[in-house]
């Protein structure tokens, strides 16, 4: 169960586009990317391919933020280790 409120609170790399998160709760999650950003059809997303560009993150209020949020993604997402990309309209899944 994911508590109310839940902070990233530390970031590193994890290698290969995984960032290795550590939540205020003590929990840990090595999140990958790669599968979340090579399934989306945005350029500026698919741009984060790059692991340059992706591991250019910062934690700002407990969020895991890229550029002037450019990409940022649900706590709660990171927390379960389970993103999906978000479809353009009359895209089916």
């Amino acid at each position: 169960m994911i508590p109310d409120v839940i902070n990233v609170v530390a970031a590193e790399l994890a290698g290969d586009l995984r960032i290795r998160l550590s939540f205020d709760d003590g929990t840990q999650q090595v999140v990958d990317f790669r599968p979340f950003l090579a399934r989306s059809l945005h350029p500026s997303i698919r741009a984060y391919l790059n692991p340059d560009r992706l591991f250019d993150f910062r934690i700002e209020h407990g969020d895991l933020v890229w550029g002037d949020y450019d990409l940022c993604f649900p706590v709660a997402d990171l927390y379960r280790n389970q993103l999906e990309p978000t479809l353009p309209i009359g895209v089916a899944a």
